[in-house]
This record gives structure tokens, C-alpha cells and sequence, in this order.
């Protein structure tokens, strides 16, 4: 073979030997996508919107996170064909919820947290009293339960963002006999849901102002005992419209959000 040949036959060997790499370290790569991961849906706007900061109020709120709530205890307009007038307060607390009930077969749904106090009591009563931040003191058996968290606390804590009553309370009362059972905001809100060792009924902060804003004092609450149950549908369901933010205390008649 002559040098000329020698150079070509040089010269493909290395270009083979070029190609042969290539495909080796192709070989060590995977090309392979990666797998879709599963993306869960960030919570619906208009939930975002209802649960957002309060810059507004006494002690400005922040905004709840909701997005480790369970979406059914969200404040909600559900489907209501039981037996209570429009304006009255049911609480169902086996299953967490309290209603609103409302005209045409509606009435709101609010996720609610309950203590021990709240599962110890059932029967009718009224709202006898409302208070925006209110101010909160143990009952003596909370401060056996818990004396170093309730103790320093005896003589009352004020309205605040710490405060156990939240933004709002409704008071419960017999006649003119204040059960001493409240209907109240939490600075808990990962306990809405759940069961919890103290406390009466707690809503959302935002839930709790909306409740608020939409009884007067005087409306009827009927908190439902071991074996009974709200008589809500399984229909149609759709965010809440938010109730007006003024004072409706003193007016006679349950009002439109």
C-alpha cells in the first residue's frame, strides 16, 4: 500500500473510532423523561380571596392558610331541606359543621373545631350577646386541665390575636341564663375539623366575622345531640358571598349577606 492509502485507511479508522466513542457515552445517558409528577391544584381564587388579610379590623389579621385545609370544612352556600326557620344557627358537632340556615332551601356552611365544653352540651338557645375581640377567661376547669397555660390567665386576657375567643364571640343563652357555650373565632385554624381538649365552638377568624355580620342578637341556635343530624343536601354547593361588615347587633330580623 502505497503512503496516500495509508493516510485514508489512518483516517477512517479514526473517524470509526470517533463514532464508536460517541455511541459509547450516548449508551451511558439516559434519555429517558422524567417522570410527570403528580401536581396538586392550589386552592380555588374565590377561597383564597374569602380567607385573606383583614387589614381593616381592631388588630389587623393576616391572611389563614388554607391550603392544608380540607376543602369541605370552607365556608360554603349549600342545599337545606330540613325543618328551621331561615335566621337559625344549627351546629352539628359530630360532623364539624355549623349552618346558617337561609330562604329558599339554602343555608351557609362553616367548618368548625370542637372542645370538650362544646361536645358536653345540646338543646336550644339564643344568641344573648356579641362581642367583636372579645375578652377571654378560663373556666376554672380549664385551668385544672392545663394551670401553667390557662393559670396566668385567671383574671382575663384581652382582645387580640393570641386572644382563644378570635375576632368575634356569640354568646349562648337560655332565656336570660348565659349557658356559659360560645360561638367563636380560634388563633388556631389548624384546628377546624378537629376535635380539640378545650373551648366551646370555633370557626375560621374570617368565618367567625361573616357569622357576625349576618345574626342579630336574639337568633335562635339549635346545637344538635348524639344521633341527630343537619339535613343538608349533597347538591349544589358554591362559595359564600361574604356578609355586609356592619354591626347588625342590635336589629330585630336575620338580614341578607
Amino acid at each position: 500500500m502505497n503512503r496516500a492509502g495509508t493516510l485514508v485507511t489512518s483516517m477512517k479508522a479514526s473517524c470509526l473510532s470517533v463514532v464508536l466513542l460517541s455511541l459509547a457515552v450516548a449508551g451511558c445517558v439516559s434519555t429517558a423523561q422524567p417522570p410527570m409528577q403528580n401536581v396538586r391544584p392550589g386552592p380555588d381564587p374565590a377561597y383564597v380571596a374569602m380567607y385573606d388579610e383583614r387589614p381593616d379590623e381592631l388588630h389587623p389579621m393576616p391572611a389563614t392558610d388554607i391550603s392544608e385545609v380540607d376543602p369541605r370544612f370552607l365556608r360554603r352556600e349549600v342545599a337545606y331541606g330540613g325543618p328551621e326557620q331561615p335566621g337559625t344557627i344549627v351546629v352539628d358537632t359530630a360532623n364539624r359543621y355549623l349552618y346558617l340556615v337561609r330562604e329558599n332551601g339554602r343555608a351557609i356552611r362553616y367548618g368548625i373545631g370542637v372542645g370538650s365544653e362544646g361536645m358536653a352540651w345540646n338543646g336550644r338557645a339564643r344568641v344573648g350577646r356579641k362581642a367583636a375581640w372579645p375578652r377571654w377567661t378560663p373556666t376554672a376547669a380549664m385551668i385544672r386541665r392545663a394551670p401553667e397555660k390557662n393559670g396566668p390567665w385567671a383574671g382575663g386576657m384581652a382582645g387580640g390575636l393570641e386572644n382563644p375567643l378570635g375576632a368575634r364571640a356569640l354568646y349562648l343563652y337560655d332565656g336570660d341564663r348565659d349557658t356559659l357555650y360560645r360561638l367563636h373565632g380560634t388563633s388556631e385554624p389548624w384546628s377546624i375539623g378537629e376535635a380539640v381538649s378545650s373551648g366551646c365552638i370555633r370557626l375560621f377568624n374570617q368565618d367567625i366575622i361573616d357569622l357576625y355580620n349576618r345574626v342579630p342578637v336574639g337568633a335562635p341556635v339549635v346545637v344538635l345531640g348524639p344521633g341527630q343530624r343537619f339535613q343538608a343536601s349533597a347538591g349544589f354547593e358554591t362559595p359564600a358571598r361574604p356578609g355586609s361588615p356592619e354591626d347588625f347587633e342590635e336589629m330585630p330580623e336575620p338580614i341578607e349577606g
